[in-house]
């Protein structure tokens, strides 16, 4: 009987870049501004990024867009979401009889709290051009900052697969 060996280091490879970007835009208007400055057609996804943590479980909104000519698949995620936390939760104490709802803030990457959202570009094969990615994604008005992520450096990258 013959005996397959598979190496872990096979399935660890990361074959996508990450670019995050800082701006005030709604998601959905982000989408629209990056599909009209690069050829790509991003459209909110049906399954958003479920999150679980100590404190609830949130979801994260997606847009996607599958390039079938070049095998390149583009992510916009957002990174930070509100958690509306259960009232026998927050009101212990002096504050028991208190009706007020709380919120607390839960990031899709937490080592990177001031990213509103991510362009995650998945590609095999096909080399890509960040640099003029990132060009074409600063033009855009009320775009802060755009920057490139060393993922390798990502503690949370577990997230990022979906």
């Amino acid at each position: 009987m013959a005996v397959h060996k598979l190496h872990i280091e096979e399935y660890d490879e990361i074959d996508y870049q990450l670019i995050a970007i800082h701006t005030s835009l709604e998601d959905f208007r982000l989408a629209y501004f990056i599909n009209q400055n690069l050829p790509i057609t991003l459209k909110k996804s049906n399954y958003n990024i479920q999150i679980c943590n100590k404190d609830g479980e949130t979801q994260f909104t997606r847009f996607i867009f599958e390039d079938e000519k070049t095998s390149v698949s583009w992510d916009l995620i957002q990174n930070r979401n509100d958690l509306l936390l259960s009232p026998q939760r927050v009101n212990q104490g002096l504050f028991a009889e208190s009706k007020s709802k709380f919120s607390t803030k839960i990031y899709l990457l937490p080592e990177f709290k001031t990213v509103d959202y991510f362009l995650k570009i998945e590609n095999d094969e096909v080399a890509i051009d960040v640099s003029k990615i990132m060009r074409q994604i600063k033009k855009i008005e009320r775009i802060s900052t755009v920057y490139s992520v060393d993922v390798e450096k990502i503690k949370s990258k577990n997230n990022l697969i979906f």
